[in-house]
């Protein structure tokens, strides 16, 4: 009795099975507190989370330096070296370029805001006695002047200088770890390799030979999927900023670089963003001139329609391809559980569990059934095959 092993004892899987059942128990009645001690723990590593991401996002440009400027190089340690030095400098360029174009544009646009309040308002309250809508909202004794929007910005002020300045102060601490995380960046992608060796090496020894090569394929298909999307969804959003600052500069529309801007920043949002944009964009202008807002509206509109079948499908492929049920409910669940994270990588996010279903799930539930599904019964069903659904 005392030679057997302890999992070969007959009291041994209850015991087992019991203790799970309680550690549930306990996460579930305690799910928030668990949960909030979860998120202060990952916070003592924010700065290098964020590194990380930076590096990841990073690394493409550098490989493609890497590629075209350095592959002449003889040492393949200086060739990551310049690459990621001048990937470096090509981001803080063009950060810095961005801030500049971008930081007048924004003061230039509080001052113009509020030279010409008094005339927006009118507009304003033209448009909602035109609609029947002024005895339900008189913005006149909202804010009659300039000077009374001063005023009441200067009591906000005084009477939530706590919160303001508990902010602040947040804000300095964010700004810090993104400082620390940037710096971070630098060197995880120049460790990188050594980073990957040990990756390697640890999943090795952990994992018998078959499975090691399945998490490999696995993960190089979640980096395909997530570089690819990050890379060519900055690109469709930067091309698209631009293209809208070029439209509004031709009509001579103001607050081209700001609304620019958001419409490039609320197109990374999968599916809601270019309609925040479009509703942001069209009150910003509409105080100016209704007309303005309604050539914005029109614009975006055909933009939005190019971009979604032409300049994404161009860009991405068919290697994000999943169904829009499934990104939707992806984008308000990520949406709920991680904000405005979860709504950024809905996308990329059910692409790796469709692959998942469908390279690896799909195909064990069917061995345990023991009839694998052909190509003539999924054909006659309807449905993608497993390697269809892996494809996309």
């Amino acid at each position: 009795m005392t030679g057997r092993p302890l999992k070969d004892r007959s009291w041994y899987p209850y015991a087992v099975a019991a203790c799970i059942g309680v550690v549930l128990f306990v996460l579930l009645t305690r799910l928030g507190s668990v949960w909030q001690g979860l998120k202060t723990f990952i916070g003592f590593f924010t700065p290098v989370i964020l590194g990380c991401v930076i590096a990841y996002i990073v690394n493409p440009l550098a490989k493609l330096y890497r590629r075209l400027l350095f592959s002449r190089i003889s040492k393949p340690s200086r060739q990551s070296f310049f690459a990621n030095l001048l990937a470096f400098i090509t981001v803080i360029l063009f950060l810095v370029f961005a801030l500049m174009m971008l930081i007048p544009q924004l003061i230039d646009s509080v001052y113009t805001f509020i030279e010409n309040l008094d005339g927006y308002v009118e507009s304003l309250n033209s448009m909602l006695e035109a609609w029947g809508l002024s005895s339900s909202l008189d913005l006149q004794k909202l804010i009659s002047s300039s000077e009374n929007l001063l005023d009441t910005v200067t009591t906000y002020i005084r009477d939530n200088i706590k919160g303001i300045l508990s902010s602040s102060a947040q804000a300095g601490k964010s700004l810090v770890n993104w400082a620390i995380a940037f710096m971070l960046s630098i060197y995880l992608l120049a460790d990188k390799e050594r980073l990957k060796s040990g990756g390697s090496r640890f999943l090795r020894a952990i994992m018998k030979p078959d499975r090691y090569d399945r998490a490999v394929v696995f993960l190089r298909r979640c980096d395909f999927i997530l570089s690819r999307y990050i890379v060519f969804n900055l690109l469709d959003s930067l091309i698209v900023g631009i293209v809208t600052a070029v439209f509004m500069t031709i009509l001579g529309m103001p607050y081209a670089g700001l609304v620019s801007f958001v419409v490039a920043i609320t197109n990374l949002i999968p599916t809601f963003g270019p309609i925040i944009g479009l509703v942001i964009g069209g009150i910003i202008l509409v105080l100016v001139k209704p007309w303005y807002a309604l050539a914005f509206i029109v614009f975006s509109l055909v933009l939005q329609l190019v971009d979604s079948y032409l300049l994404k499908p161009k860009l991405f492929g068919d290697s994000l391809g999943v169904s829009g049920l499934w990104i939707l409910i992806g984008i308000i669940v990520g949406g709920r559980m991680f904000g405005i994270v979860g709504i950024l990588l809905a996308i990329p996010a059910v692409a790796i569990l469709d692959f998942l279903y469908a390279t690896y799930l799909l195909p064990w539930l069917e061995a345990r059934r023991g009839k694998p599904h052909t190509e003539e019964e999924t054909a006659a069903e309807g449905d993608p095959g497993p390697g269809d659904r892996a494809a996309q």
